[in-house]
């Protein structure tokens, strides 16, 4: 049975009938609700004995009715929502057993719960809910240093979440690498986004394999050189070796010639054979080798090939070493009919083999559409063939010449192609190639292609005037990936961009984490109707403790986050943002090193809590060892049953 459908019959036997779901928009929020009945940030007498029908009555509203929120039923996407019930009863709805609830008035005055506690049920109930958050705000914002200091001598206390805090106590930026180090035999998770270079040195040299290969195997890695170089060193698989060493190549990191002496005398030298960066000296040894996967690897480097170990090759025993070496031939040497015709997969001859100016005539004209759209980018075609593919009557072997690196700028704008704006976009790697050559890059920046104009917008560096054609492109991802990739994009395209973009996870926080970001001047945004502009106005050096309590009161959302993540935040707003409708932002102040401390404390002992809160800078250090402490004795308990 669906989730929704579940809760609506639970409520049906409770007595309640379901009028609608409420999303949370300005709502006090059933999470924060929640949060309260389980004691944590909680107004003073919220927890009571048990629930009289005077309080429901005092809960609905002339129509009997009111908001609820039941534990294991959530409702709605990011936030949860509220289920708006009507109760015609005289008594109490049958709600006061498990699974627990909470439950609003609709008015937001009137708060009830019961959930399950450590010690049993517990039970809360607070009326004039709004005035009541308000002063518990205020209170929480007076927090002395010795109150402070009692709170964190009982951390960690009896109602601990230790493997909670296992899990993202690696994310706390206060921790220090020592501590971190130590972390590494008991939760390795966090190294997935470490940079820190003496932790990352450790994991590369732990000696667990699996620990090791932790740093590397991530999005974006940031192991040094001379650490990948550790990496594969120390790795124990020979597989696994060539793996990492394909990595480190991706990433930048030469190899020693003797690791490639090493990978190449391993069992997994077939592989190794086909590495990337393998230096030249190695290959009359793939050409020379038992092995005919090694000596097919060698085909690939073709152009290195002296001509003598290239006939060894086309007249190898193996079939395959022979085919590869033959398509390896041809990609120089045209291609005659007998030859193509003895193949027993031709595609990858139309894809990258010179062919005989008859056959390729034939096949331009009289191959099917697969075949045609194969030739199409296929660096060996010849301009008689690119003509005619040119006007092909598929549009995808027309897309496919389009994108040709050979085509002049004219050339291209004159062939019909279709391209989606929306469709993903790759970098054309010929364009690529190119980042680096100015004269190109100015050249290829007022192509007719957006592909093509995508692709160079990818270059970290561009010459001015490829920069300023580029930042007024009318599409607008050209723009983006301007504003993602190139380190000379300006300032007034980022924060045109800025309005439609924040950062994806591959380019997280761009563009308003570039260099030519703007810094000041941002302030006059605070008063700008898009939301997304007025969270710039913090960044502003100019901006004060005053403009983040003005925008903690902002409409929107992603504006309160902003102003939740900033380290001028009041201690009492922080507090008042724990009960914000959205839960980004009650996320995101949980790790502001302004919450008090006793506050802090609490929701480091909630389960929903536990985790965000212990990767909050503010908790002192010698409290984060005994966090850890606790940690590992609670994994070592797991592990060991």
């Amino acid at each position: 049975m669906p989730r929704r459908e579940e809760l609506h019959e639970l409520l049906a036997h409770a007595g309640l009938t379901v009028v609608e779901q409420v999303p949370p928009g300005s709502l006090f929020p059933p999470e924060a609700g929640l949060r309260i009945a389980r004691g944590t940030a909680a107004p003073p007498g919220a927890a009571r004995e048990a629930l009289d029908a005077a309080w429901w009555r005092r809960l609905r509203d002339a129509d009997g009715e009111f908001l609820v929120a039941v534990l294991g039923h959530r409702v709605g996407g990011n936030d949860s929502w509220w289920t708006r019930v009507r109760y015609a009863g005289s008594g109490v709805p049958e709600l006061t057993r498990d699974p627990g609830y909470v439950a609003l008035s609709l008015d937001g005055q009137v708060l009830l719960a019961e959930v399950p506690g450590a010690d049993g049920p517990r039970v809360t109930a607070l009326d004039r809910l709004p005035e009541r958050l308000e002063e518990a705000a205020e209170a929480a914002g007076t927090e002395t240093e010795a109150e402070r200091a009692e709170v964190w001598a009982k951390v960690p206390g009896r109602h601990a979440w230790p493997l909670h805090w296992a899990q993202w106590l690696g994310s706390n930026p206060a921790a220090p690498d020592e501590l971190l180090i130590r972390l590494l035999d008991v939760e390795d998770g966090f190294l997935h986004g470490c940079d820190r270079p003496a932790v990352l040195d450790a994991a590369v040299a732990h000696p667990d394999p699996r620990l090791r290969s932790r740093p590397a195997d991530t999005f974006r890695p940031r192991l040094t050189p001379d650490q990948w170089i550790r990496l594969v060193r120390a790795e124990p698989s020979p597989d696994r070796r060539v793996h990492w060493a394909e990595h480190a190549h991706a990433w930048g990191a030469g190899l020693p010639d003797d690791l490639y002496d090493d990978l190449l005398a391993g069992p997994s030298r077939a592989r190794a054979a086909e590495l990337p960066g393998l230096p030249a000296q190695h290959l009359p040894g793939l050409v020379a080798d038992p092995d005919p996967r090694v000596r097919a690897a060698a085909c690939a480097r073709w152009q290195e090939l002296p001509s003598p170990l290239r006939e060894c090759l086309l007249s190898d025993t193996d079939h395959t070493v022979r085919t590869d070496a033959l398509l390896a031939h041809h990609t120089g040497v045209p291609m005659p009919y007998e030859v193509f015709a003895t193949l027993p997969d031709p595609r990858r001859a139309l894809e990258r083999c010179r062919l005989a100016p008859a056959l390729e005539a034939d096949l331009v004209r009289s191959g099917d559409a697969e075949a045609r759209r194969a030739m199409a980018a296929n660096p060996g075609l010849s301009a008689q063939g690119v003509a005619v593919l040119s006007d092909d009557p598929r549009g995808g072997v027309r897309s496919a010449v389009a994108l040709r690196a050979d085509l002049t700028e004219e050339q291209r704008a004159g062939i019909r192609h279709d391209f989606d704006p929306t469709s993903m976009s790759l970098t054309l790697s010929w364009v690529e190639d190119l980042h680096g050559d100015a004269d190109a890059m100015r050249r290829l920046a007022a192509s007719s292609h957006p592909l093509v104009r995508r692709s160079v917008a990818r270059a970290r560096h561009l010459p001015p005037d490829a920069v300023a054609r580029l930042a007024r492109d009318e599409d607008r991802t050209v723009r983006l990936f301007l504003a993602e990739s190139c380190e000379d994009a300006p300032a007034d395209m980022l924060l045109e961009v800025w309005r439609w973009w924040d950062g994806s996870f591959s380019h997280p926080d761009r563009p308003r984490s570039h260099p030519n970001f703007p810094r000041t001047g941002l302030l006059r945004h605070i008063t700008d109707p898009s939301g997304r502009m007025r969270r710039l106005a913090l960044d502003d050096p100019e901006s004060t403790e005053a403009d983040v309590a003005r925008l903690v009161r902002d409409p929107e959302a992603e504006v309160r986050r902003r102003a939740a993540e900033d380290p001028r935040l009041s201690p009492a707003d922080a507090v008042r943002l724990l009960n914000d409708p959205a839960a980004a932002v009650r996320a995101a102040v949980v790790r502001n090193p302004r919450l008090p401390a006793r506050v802090l404390a609490g929701l480091l002992h909630d389960r929903e809590t536990a985790g965000a809160a212990v990767t909050n800078p503010a908790i002192p250090v010698p409290v984060l060892h005994r966090v850890f402490d606790a940690a590992a004795a609670a994994m070592a308990v797991v592990r060991s049953t």
